[in-house]
């Protein structure tokens, strides 16, 4: 059915337009970028859970957004050297950040998750709303090309990068830092766990300083380390 030559929308997929500024000439992308991986268990014969899903997307959103957060770096700050602009974008496409702005950009009332998984709060977890918005990202770059995705991620990070005046600290040099200038010893990290196929690990680190301990996990050791080194410092701040 179609109003004029434009597919009808579902009320979530009208809402996710609106939320990203862009009109989908293949929608079936923007279904697939909200789709948890909950939600797309059991859908149709032969399934399996992530099939559907909006994991293939994130896989190229995650991409094209540090195509173009690199590219706004470079002309925001001409004169930083690469080092200076390294830190500043691994801090913008870390998941704290990718969060914070998937909830400003409301993508949490848009996100499909299965019934019980809802209920549970899953469309509020950081690693949801994160791979929900690299997802969306690589939706709108399959759709329209480079210029959407441009479009909202620089309206998305706009506020994020004004409150960025100089380049971020790597957390785990600030962490070593803290620690330095209190005496104390340097901070202890620990492989938790490894799991994952070969070709897609995931890693868990622990890191204890002070008698507080945080944790990490990515697809890389020096990225969960990082991770578990920011999440030790935001409470060794509070």
């Amino acid at each position: 059915m179609t109003e004029g030559s434009r597919p009808v929308r579902s009320a979530r997929e009208a809402a996710a337009e609106r939320l990203l500024g862009h009109s989908f000439t293949r929608p079936e992308l923007l279904v697939e970028a909200l789709t948890h991986r909950s939600a797309a268990y059991g859908r149709g014969p032969g399934k399996s859970p992530g099939k559907g899903s909006n994991e293939r997307l994130e896989f190229v959103g995650d991409r094209v957004l540090g195509l173009l957060v690199a590219e706004w770096l470079a002309e925001r700050f001409p004169n930083e050297r690469e080092g200076a602009l390294g830190r500043r974008l691994a801090a913008l496409v870390s998941q704290p950040v990718l969060a914070g702005i998937a909830e400003a950009a409301e993508l949490a009332q848009v996100i499909d998750v299965a019934p019980n998984e809802a209920k549970a709060g899953v469309k509020r977890r950081a690693t949801v709303l994160a791979d929900a918005l690299e997802a969306v990202i690589g939706a709108l770059f399959l759709d329209g090309g480079l210029e959407p995705a441009r479009a909202f991620v620089r309206r998305a990070y706009e506020p994020v990068l004004a409150a960025q005046p100089s380049p971020p600290k790597d957390p785990k040099t600030a962490l070593q830092e803290w620690a330095q200038a209190r005496g104390l010893a340097l901070p202890r990290y620990i492989l938790a766990e490894r799991h994952g196929p070969p070709h897609a690990p995931a890693f868990s680190i622990t890191v204890t300083l002070a008698g507080k301990t945080g944790t990490g996990s990515a697809g890389t050791k020096r990225e969960a380390e990082r991770l578990a080194a920011a999440g030790l410092l935001a409470q060794l701040s509070s």
